[in-house]
C-alpha cells in the first residue's frame, strides 16, 4: 500500500512538472533589441579582422550575400512559427514536418552549436580583458564571465531580457558612433600621426578588392555566417514572447536594414579610415581603427563595447541552449529532469546548469591552445557548421510544409518571398559554404571533426529507440499481468 502511494505521488509530481510552462515575460522592446543584438555578434567585433584580412574590400559583398540568405531562412522560420502559436521553437515544426528523428538531431545540434558559440565568446572575452591587463591568464576572465551569465539566467527570464536589452543598446550606440566618426574623418581627410589618410580611395583601390584571389573571398564566408549566428534566436523565444503574431514579423522584417547599417556601413568606415593593409587578423578592427587614429581612450571604450558584445552573445547563447534542452526534454528527446522549471521564476534550472557545465569543460581548451584567434577560428567554424545544419533543417521543413499544407500557406499572414524556389537556392548556397571550408587549414580541422558529433547522435538515437521499445514491452507485460 505504501509502495502504491509512493508511485502515485511520483506520478502526480511528474504531472505537475509537466503542467509547468515557460512564462511569457519578454515584451516587444526586449524582442526588438534582442533580435538586433543577435545580428551583432562576436564575429563582427572580433572575427571581421580575419575576414577583412583574407577578403579585402570584397567583405562588403560577403556580408550582403550571407545576410540576404540568412534573411530568407528567417522568413521561412517566421511563416512556419506563426502557423501554430503553440510552437515553442523551430524544433517543434521540424518534428511536425520531418519527424521525431529530424527534431532529435536538430535540437541537439542547435544546442551544441550554442555551447560551442558560447565557448568562442568567452574565449574572446579573455582576449579583450588582456587589452587592459596583459598579464592576466585567458581562462580567468573566461570562467568569471560564464559564472556571471549563469547567475543572471538563473534569476528570471525578464532579467535576461533586460540584460540583453542594455547589451544591445551599448552595441548599437557604439557602432553608430563608429560609423559617424568614420564618415567625419573621411570628409575632413584626417591624417593619423604616422601619416595615414582617411579616404574613400582606401575602398576603391582595385588591388585590395580581392587581395587573396577568389579563394580569399570565399574564405570570408565562414566568419560572416558565424557573425549572423543568433538572428534565429527570436525563433526560440516564441513561448516566452507576448503577442508573437505581431512582434515576430516585425523583428524579422527589420533584419535587412540592420545588416546594412551594422555590417556594411561599419566595414566601409573601418576600411576607409584605416586602409586594408593596416588591419590585423589577430585583433578587433574596431579597436584598431581608434588605436591607429591616435585615440587610445576611444580605443579602450570600443574594447569595452566589444567585451560587452561578446558577453551579450554568450548570454543569448546560454538562453538559447537552455530553452532548446528544455524543449528536447518535453519531447522525451532528453532526460526528463531537463524539463523541470524553478517554482517562482519558471526557469529550466537543470538545463541551465548542465549547459553551463558543458561550457566550462569546453572553455578548458584554453589550457591546451592559448592562442585566442586560432582557437576562436576553429571553435567558431564548428559552430558555423552546426548553425548551417540548423538553418537547412528549417528550410527543408518549410519545403515539407509547402508540399503537405498548401492551405496553411494560403492563409499565412507572413509568407516567405518567392517561397519554394528561394528555399532551394538558399539550400544550395549553404552547401557551397561548407565546401569552401575545405580550403582553409583551420576551418578544415573543424570540418573534419564535426562528423563525429553526428555519429554520436546516431548512436544516442538508436539507444533511445531501443529503450523506448523495452519500456513499451515492459508496459505490455505489466498490463497482461494485471488482467483479472
Amino acid at each position: 500500500m505504501i509502495k502504491n502511494n509512493k508511485n502515485q505521488q511520483s506520478i502526480s509530481a511528474e504531472k505537475s512538472t509537466d503542467s509547468q510552462e515557460l512564462h511569457r515575460g519578454l515584451s516587444a522592446r526586449h524582442i526588438q533589441l534582442i533580435s538586433i543584438g543577435g545580428a551583432i555578434g562576436t564575429g563582427l567585433f572580433m572575427g571581421s579582422g580575419k575576414t577583412i584580412a583574407v577578403s579585402g574590400t570584397s567583405i562588403i559583398i560577403t556580408y550582403a550575400i550571407v545576410g540576404f540568405f540568412v534573411y530568407m531562412v528567417m522568413r521561412a522560420m517566421g511563416e512556419l512559427l506563426l502557423t501554430k502559436l503553440n510552437y515553442r521553437s523551430f524544433a517543434d515544426f521540424v518534428s511536425d514536418y520531418l519527424g521525431t528523428k529530424a527534431s532529435f538531431f536538430l535540437g541537439w545540434t542547435y544546442w551544441m552549436s550554442w555551447i560551442v558559440s558560447c565557448i568562442a565568446d568567452v574565449v574572446v572575452c579573455g582576449g579583450y580583458i588582456q587589452y587592459w591587463f596583459p598579464g592576466v591568464s585567458l581562462w580567468v576572465p573566461a570562467f568569471l564571465t560564464l559564472g556571471l551569465l549563469c547567475t543572471c539566467n538563473l534569476l528570471s527570464v525578464r532579467l535576461f531580457g533586460e540584460a540583453e536589452f542594455w547589451f544591445a543598446i551599448i552595441k548599437v550606440i557604439a557602432i553608430l558612433a563608429l560609423i559617424i566618426v568614420g564618415i567625419g574623418m573621411v570628409m575632413i581627410g584626417w591624417q593619423s600621426p604616422d601619416g595615414m589618410t582617411a579616404s574613400v580611395n582606401n575602398l576603391t583601390d582595385p588591388s585590395v578588392f580581392l587581395p587573396n584571389g577568389i579563394f580569399g573571398f570565399f574564405a570570408g564566408f565562414q566568419i560572416a555566417i558565424f557573425s549572423f549566428t543568433g538572428v534565429e534566436l527570436v525563433g526560440t523565444m516564441t513561448a516566452e514572447t507576448k503577442n508573437p503574431e505581431k512582434i515576430l514579423p516585425k523583428a524579422i522584417k527589420n533584419i535587412p536594414i540592420r545588416i546594412i547599417i551594422f555590417y556594411i556601413f561599419s566595414m566601409l568606415s573601418i576600411i576607409a579610415v584605416t586602409s586594408w593593409g593596416r588591419i590585423s587578423s589577430e585583433t578587433s578592427p574596431f579597436v584598431t581603427l581608434f588605436a591607429l587614429a591616435g585615440l587610445p581612450a576611444a580605443a579602450a571604450i570600443v574594447n569595452f563595447v566589444a567585451l560587452t558584445s561578446a558577453m551579450s552573445s554568450a548570454n543569448s547563447g546560454l538562453y538559447a541552449c537552455t530553452r532548446m534542452l528544455y524543449g528536447l526534454s518535453t519531447e522525451r528527446n532528453a532526460h526528463r529532469k531537463f524539463k523541470i522549471l524553478s517554482r517562482n521564476t519558471a526557469i529550466p534550472v537543470h538545463s541551465l546548469i548542465f549547459s553551463c557545465f558543458c561550457m566550462i569543460v569546453g572553455t578548458s581548451l584554453l589550457f591546451i591552445m592559448p592562442n585566442v584567434m586560432r582557437l576562436f577560428i576553429i571553435v567558431s567554424t564548428v559552430a558555423s557548421i552546426m548553425v548551417i545544419y540548423s538553418w537547412c533543417m528549417i528550410l527543408i521543413a518549410y519545403l515539407a510544409y509547402r508540399k503537405h499544407h498548401p492551405d496553411l500557406h494560403k492563409r499565412s499572414i507572413f509568407k516567405m518571398p518567392l517561397g519554394v524556389p528561394m528555399t532551394w537556392i538558399t539550400l544550395v548556397f549553404f552547401a557551397l559554404t561548407i565546401v569552401v571550408m575545405v580550403f582553409d587549414p583551420d576551418t578544415l580541422v573543424a570540418l573534419c571533426g564535426t562528423p563525429l558529433w553526428f555519429i554520436a547522435l546516431s548512436i544516442l538515437w538508436r539507444v533511445k529507440k531501443k529503450n523506448e521499445i523495452q519500456e513499451e514491452q515492459g508496459y505490455q507485460i505489466a498490463k497482461e499481468g494485471f488482467r483479472p
